[in-house]
């Protein structure tokens, strides 16, 4: 008896909190309300932006990452793009300088069809006051021999002085030991070209020129065929000046070659 007053009691409790309630919010005013969300919202929201923010900003990191990834990738493939280029740059000037090789060759062998030829390159040079030698890249193995003539594209260069299997030296006509029998444009005579060692020019000088040898500056000067080892008609240089001593049997001139010994490369031995 006494469980089922206090159950009735109890309910009625409730009931009675409920209809209070219901009085409550049935009371309340909406803008009361409103302020009451607007002041939720201004705490509420602070928050929101803070982890917001908190959020773009690890995923703007994370995209910073994937940037400077894809940016070291391209970074890397430009890279190895530039030295494939280099290297096919390096190639391509490989094939026009041997290109260049070959035309010069071409050039050579039709300028002196008339002549059996062995073509050489330049490996090697020692041009200098007191000696001026070449190293070219044939030797017995070609059929290069000592004493062969050596000749460029404008003309006279010298002779083999020695051979290896594969190389030969060659001494240059400006070379102070070098001696070259010559005829001008202008007299059958012959006359002698040597080597000097006049300081930083590539020289020669004529001299035993007969006394009624009519010279003029910027005549020829070619191989006489003389002396057993260079042909006849090869040009050697131009006279660029002519030096007249009280006797006129002393006279002599000074001839500019026409190779210019510190750059030639390609050369042709005369195969004789």
């Amino acid at each position: 008896m006494n469980k089922n007053k206090q159950s009735n009691l109890l309910g009625g409790i409730l009931t009675l909190i409920i209809l209070i309630l219901l009085i409550f919010l049935s009371n309340v005013k909406l803008d009361k309300l409103s302020f009451l969300e607007s002041a939720i919202s201004s705490v509420v929201t602070p928050i929101q932006r803070v982890f917001t923010d908190l959020k773009n900003k690890i995923q703007g990191n994370s995209a910073y990452f994937t940037d400077m990834e894809n940016l070291q990738l391209e970074n890397e493939q430009l890279k190895n793009r530039n030295s494939q280029l280099e290297t096919e740059l390096r190639e391509l000037e490989s094939i026009k300088s041997d290109n260049v090789i070959l035309q010069e060759y071409m050039n050579l062998t039709q300028k002196y069809a008339d002549y059996n030829t062995i073509p050489a390159y330049v490996i090697n040079k020692d041009v200098s006051n007191y000696s001026s030698d070449l190293i070219i890249n044939v030797g017995k193995n070609d059929g290069v021999e000592v004493n062969m003539t050596v000749i460029a594209d404008k003309g006279l260069v010298g002779h083999i002085i020695s051979v290896t299997e594969h190389t030969a030296k060659v001494q240059v006509i400006v070379d102070p030991a070098s001696t070259v029998s010559c005829n001008i444009s202008t007299t059958e005579e012959s006359i002698i070209c040597k080597g000097t060692l006049e300081t930083n020019k590539q020289i020669l000088r004529a001299s035993y020129i007969p006394t009624e040898a009519e010279l003029i500056q910027g005549d020829n000067v070619y191989t006489s065929g003389l002396g057993g080892i260079y042909r006849k008609g090869i040009l050697i240089g131009t006279i660029e000046e002519i030096i007249t001593t009280s006797n006129s049997t002393d006279r002599y001139a000074k001839i500019k070659p026409a190779i210019d010994f510190s750059a030639v490369d390609t050369v042709l031995v005369i195969n004789n």
